[in-house]
């Protein structure tokens, strides 16, 4: 059996029927397309979103100030989910703006309501801005966790000594009526990196991926975290957000680093440069027999909030090699992995 990690930190209409399915416990259980051996996975990063009609935009073109508010975001991403028809939803940390939202649940609700009004599953971790209203970092997950359609989770079940909140992993399960429709071949990790250091007077700035959470705008603290995906040899990808204005995606050590860009108006950007989200698609071998295999290839472009919702940087990120995956990983085990920056 095949299967590829994602981390993700972080990731809907009438085919969601078709891809999820319950496990028994009454969870959604996430899987391939049995139509077109696809799994689509939809990041939206950094909507710093407040109090909707109230909050004014940041950095956008000044035909664009005098009608601009969080329902800009809001539009965004509904156009977003009926353009791709996702499979998954996420949502990579810095969901609100606390300092500028009254009130956090109900900016929580909203900012997350294309999200819940889709019927699509979605998850979400993160930021560091989320828990600076007027609910503490546990409770704003607490409250994600317990909201419509959603698969976040507060953390893992029996490790209560782990660092941060929203640290968990979603399967993905292989076709119906394939071989591998009781496999997981897909998994997505989701990790909360913190917000900020809990050193602050011998190292500034931001909070850091903790050893408690390996198990399996960085920090200026070099935990290992990355060593520790490289060793796995299973994880492909990380996706991440955070800085607004960065979308790209490198290569190093074999894992593809993917920044989401900005997806949201209250926060900082650049005026011109429109809000992005990125989208990521993964698809399955077609076996001889005629069935959907294992993962076959990782894809990703992005979608601009303009007038035609322009994809753009289409990459293929990885793609299946017997020869290789098999001398690394046997028969291998692969992810995608997700967390805030």
């Amino acid at each position: 059996m095949s299967r590829i990690m994602l981390i993700i930190f972080l990731v809907l209409c009438s085919l969601s029927s078709l891809i999820t399915s319950s496990n028994g416990s009454g969870t959604k259980q996430l899987r391939f397309n049995p139509e077109n051996g696809k799994f689509r996975i939809l990041q939206v990063t950094d909507m710093n979103f407040a109090d909707g009609w109230m909050t004014p935009c940041e950095d956008v073109l000044p035909n664009q100030f005098a009608h601009c508010s969080d329902h800009m975001t809001s539009e965004f991403i509904y156009r977003l989910i009926e353009a791709e028809k996702p499979d998954l939803i996420v949502f990579t940390g810095y969901n609100i703006y606390g300092p500028d939202a009254t009130d956090a649940v109900k900016s929580l609700n909203a900012a997350f309501s294309p999200a819940i009004n889709s019927k699509i599953p979605w998850a979400a971790v993160l930021g560091n801005h989320d828990q600076e209203s007027t609910l503490s970092r546990k409770n704003v997950m607490k409250h994600i966790v317990g909201m419509e359609n959603t698969l976040s989770q507060l953390n893992p079940s029996g490790f209560d000594d782990i660092d941060g909140y929203g640290n968990y992993n979603l399967e993905v399960y292989g076709a119906e009526g394939s071989s591998y429709v009781n496999d997981s071949i897909l998994n997505l990790y989701f990790l909360d990196s913190g917000d900020y250091s809990t050193l602050p007077s011998a190292i500034p700035g931001y909070g850091w991926i903790k050893p408690s959470q390996q198990r399996i705008s960085s920090a200026y603290v070099n935990s290992g975290f990355f060593t520790r995906l490289v060793e796995q040899f299973d994880v492909k990808a990380v996706f991440t957000g955070h800085d607004h204005l960065n979308d790209f995606c490198g290569e190093l050590a074999g894992i593809n680093l993917c920044y989401g860009g900005g997806s949201g108006y209250h926060g900082y950007g650049k005026a011109g440069w429109s809000r992005r989200a990125r989208m990521v698609e993964v698809s399955l071998r077609k076996l001889l027999n005629g069935e959907w295999g294992s993962v076959k290839s990782i894809k990703t472009w992005k979608r601009l909030d303009d007038e035609n919702l322009t994809p753009i940087d289409g990459k293929l990120l990885w793609t299946y090699q017997p020869d290789k995956d098999c001398i690394r990983k046997g028969f291998g085990y692969y992810s995608l992995v997700s967390q805030f920056f």
